[in-house]
């Protein structure tokens, strides 16, 4: 039976970016292989998604970037957490947890 990938749930995009960069700076293409790394291929970001929800988090002051040489000596904008986007990724985090919670009390009802 072949796996199905799952559908980003609106809200949770962010999460998923702030969580990937809680590691280290990554390139977009690096988020996006890093999300689907850590959701053990249930989740493929798109660059349509990604690099809008990047650039609204670093407006936001969640993210820091700097232009780079990528792993094939490509020039790539690099993205960081700043500490605004680790207090907004705990924020986040602890608010997904109350949400997933009461989700699970609710199917088991």
């Amino acid at each position: 039976m072949a796996e199905s990938r799952a559908t980003v749930l609106q809200g949770t995009l962010d999460l998923l970016i702030l969580k990937a960069l809680s590691a280290g700076e990554l390139h977009g293409l690096g988020v996006s292989r890093r999300i689907e790394q850590i959701t053990r291929g249930t989740f493929s970001v798109q660059p349509g998604s990604l690099f809008p929800a990047l650039h609204r988090l670093e407006e936001a002051g969640a993210l820091s970037s700097s232009w780079q040489p990528s792993e094939n000596n490509r020039r790539a904008k690099f993205y960081s957490l700043t500490k605004a986007g680790r207090r907004r990724l705990g924020d986040e985090t602890a608010q997904w947890n109350r949400v997933a919670l009461a989700i699970a009390h609710a199917l088991e009802t």
